[in-house]
């Protein structure tokens, strides 16, 4: 079915936009979206990809009626860093979870062998506490129900990894190790933490977790960047302890509204319309309207035609996401699917 997203006031469109946010550890992906909704003004926000409440990092917004286009910019490969404990497996896979698997730390050497070993194209077994839906419901719930389930294993790819820092025992093994990962989307770090130190002859868990980039994204000029504090081990080690503090008292940080209020300038002054130029950056192939008409019947949601661009949508490959625009503003997004037929996948006017 269209979308077709109609007669936006000014200020609708004032709030149509993608915004950068630097989540810090603790809140949700979508509590952390909050912040946003009250800068706009608005109830529209969507995250192109969550982040897991004890991460932090980056958080690409889609706001107001942009909000539709968050579920077509997901496909991005992205770069974390990663502070992971060895000698001990939780049922999560972070610092958070029971306990479940206790083993000697890995020495460097092996470490460093297996981190080598884990790059190029995998195979990858998801964590049971995760989004991914089984028969309808989210595996974490299942896991939280105390059941378990067999979630096939998913091609990633490893495109980059490096030691940073190391912490050793007394004994010369990797007690904690800060390691950089670029990888492809769907790839789960905690997943990789797990297999790395299986292929080590040892456990592991993540203790923090910070997504630096998304695709073009950087997480440098996100809103709220300045108050993410410098990522080592000793900074994620003492982000956990605080994690665990504020959860076993049930309580929470106190507000800083001067922190608030100085995150809300930013959000609104950082908050990008959706240009061409930002449209490549997210994957997506432009077209342009040629003419008023074009514009109209489009806009109207009539069947897709090449004469609405002056160009032959038949030499554009299956399976090409387009943006439309009437010169730069932003109309709406189509698809030729595997079969070569055009949808509407939403419009805005």
């Amino acid at each position: 079915m269209d979308i077709i997203l109609q007669n936006g006031t000014e200020t609708e469109m004032n709030r149509d936009g993608i915004v950068l946010l630097a989540k810090k550890s603790g809140p949700t992906s979508f509590g952390a979206i909050g912040s946003i909704k009250k800068a706009l003004e608005t109830t529209k926000a969507g995250h192109t990809g969550t982040l897991d409440s004890f991460a932090q990092g980056l958080l690409v917004v889609c706001t107001g009626r942009l909000t539709k286009l968050a579920g077509y910019i997901t496909a991005f490969d992205k770069q974390y860093s990663a502070v992971i404990k060895f000698g001990e497996e939780t049922d999560t896979l972070e610092y958070n979870g029971n306990i479940i698997k206790k083993t000697a730390c890995p020495k460097p050497q092996t470490l460093s062998d297996a981190v080598e070993k884990f790059m190029g194209t995998l195979m990858q077994t998801p964590p049971l506490f995760s989004a991914i839906h089984v028969n309808g419901k989210r595996s974490s719930d299942i896991a939280r129900d105390g059941k378990t389930v067999e979630l096939p294993e998913r091609k990633i790819t490893v495109y980059n990894s490096n030691i940073k820092d190391t912490v050793l025992n007394d004994d010369n093994t990797v007690a904690y190790a800060l390691i950089d990962f670029s990888v492809s989307k769907g790839t789960y770090i905690r997943s990789l933490a797990r297999d790395i130190a299986i292929s080590c002859g040892s456990s592991a868990h993540l203790i923090g977790l910070y997504r630096t980039k998304v695709g073009n994204f950087s997480i440098e000029d996100a809103a709220g960047y300045n108050e993410i504090k410098n990522f080592t081990i000793d900074s994620a080690i003492e982000q956990m302890n605080l994690q665990k503090k504020i959860t076993k008292e049930h309580s929470t940080e106190n507000k800083n509204h001067k922190n608030d209020e100085k995150l809300k300038n930013e959000i609104l002054s950082s908050m990008q319309c959706f240009t061409p130029e930002l449209s490549i950056s997210c994957g997506f192939t432009n077209l342009y309207l040629k003419d008023e008409k074009a514009d109209i019947d489009f806009c109207n949601g009539k069947p897709l035609r090449s004469a609405f661009f002056g160009a032959d949508l038949h030499d554009f490959k299956n399976e090409t996401i387009f943006a439309v625009f009437k010169e730069k503003t932003f109309r709406g997004l189509f698809t030729k699917d595997a079969d070569g037929r055009l949808h509407h996948n939403f419009i805005i006017n």
